[in-house]
This record gives C-alpha cells, structure tokens and sequence, in this order.
C-alpha cells in the first residue's frame, strides 16, 4: 500500500523531498554498548545495515529505559532518523540523553534492539510521478517527456543510499499557474513491475520574497 502524504510548493522556490522506500520484515539488530561522550546517543550495533537517515527505533534496553519507544505496537512518532557513523555505529543526532530537569540518562547496562523496515533495493527501477488537478483529470506537471512542455518534475535514485529524491527547480515553480492538485509517485521495477509508494495532495502557495 502506499503511503499518503500532502505536499506543498512554494511558487518561486525549489522543492526537493527526499523519500525513502521501506517495507516488510521489520528488521532487528542487537545494542551492545550506548555511549553519551558525543553528546547525543551513539549506538554500537555491529552490523546494522541501516542506511544514513533511515528512520529506525530502539526498544527493549534495560538501561537507559528513555531511549525505548514509547508505544507497543510501535507509531510512527517513535521512529527517528539515524546518522550511520561507520557500519557498527549510529547516532541518534537530534535527541539530547538528559530528563526534564536536565539530569543527564543513567548509563546503558544490557539489552536492547535497533529495529527498521527493510530497505528495498532500487538498483534498476525507475520512477515516474505526475501531477493532475483531479484523479484522472489533466497533466499540471510529470516526469514524462510524453508531456512536454510540463515534464518538470525530476526524481533522482540513489541505490547505495536507498534514496528518491523529487525535485522541481524554481523557475518551473515560478510558472505553476495552479495552486491544488493530486499525485502520485510510481516505481518501476527491471522487470516492469509499477508500484505506488507515494500519493497525495499538492498544494502551491505564494512566495513572500521575489
């Protein structure tokens, strides 16, 4: 199934959105060690796999309990993007290990998994993305030179960091004469296989500086 997320474009500015595409099993890799001494968490995960950026969570560490996932079946608030330091290290860069009060979490003890959604490998595919002002209705924007003048839309794959990145240049933003759509983001395997993986509303709103 595939995921739905509402975008909005500034008109006049580039947009880029990067997207990573995750699915079933969830994998599992055990913590041994979690160290503060670079401010944030460091994780030592031997041979985590996770590619930088991935949204990954921790659970079942007996000590520091704070790092665990707050919710059983994990929600999406409970995932965080990895900074990979080398492929037995991550960092959580963004979370600061210190309480309300500002004590800094006890040390880690024993326990614990570094758990994400597999990666799919986009060695190969393609994808191709239009935009419409109605399911079925007319092309606004798309990657497909069939639509020319209005193929604007670029989507970049990065394999060896599972990565799909969009993206609009400014000037093409500059001349978006609409201001709502719909999309969808397809995937196309070697084999010729098409799958959504991302869908939604579009929205185009005004620039503040010209």
């Amino acid at each position: 199934m595939a995921d739905t997320k509402d975008l909005i474009i500034q008109q006049g500015k580039t947009f880029s959105l990067v997207i990573r595409w995750e699915i079933e099993p969830i994998i599992y890799k055990p913590i041994t060690n979690i160290s503060f001494a670079f401010g944030a968490p460091r994780l030592t995960v031997a041979g985590h796999g996770c590619p930088p950026g991935w949204r990954a969570a921790v659970t079942r560490v007996k000590s520091p309990k704070q790092i665990n996932a707050e919710n059983n079946p994990l929600k999406a608030s409970d995932y965080r993007a990895v900074t990979v330091i080398d492929a037995n290290t991550v960092e959580f860069n963004d979370l600061a290990p210190f309480d309300d009060n500002g004590n800094e979490w006890p040390g880690y003890t024993e326990g614990g998994f570094l758990q994400y959604n597999t990666p799919v490998d986009i060695t190969g595919y393609s994808a191709r993305m239009k935009i419409k002002d109605k399911v079925g209705g007319t092309v606004l924007a798309s990657t497909e030179a069939g639509d020319s003048p209005l193929n604007v839309l670029t989507i970049t794959l990065d394999a060896a960091n599972k990565t799909i990145t969009l993206s609009i240049a400014a000037t093409a933003t500059d001349d978006f004469a609409w201001t709502k759509g719909v999309y969808d983001l397809e995937m196309v395997s070697p084999t010729g296989v098409v799958t959504t993986i991302l869908s939604g509303k579009i929205a185009v709103t005004k620039e503040v500086t010209t």
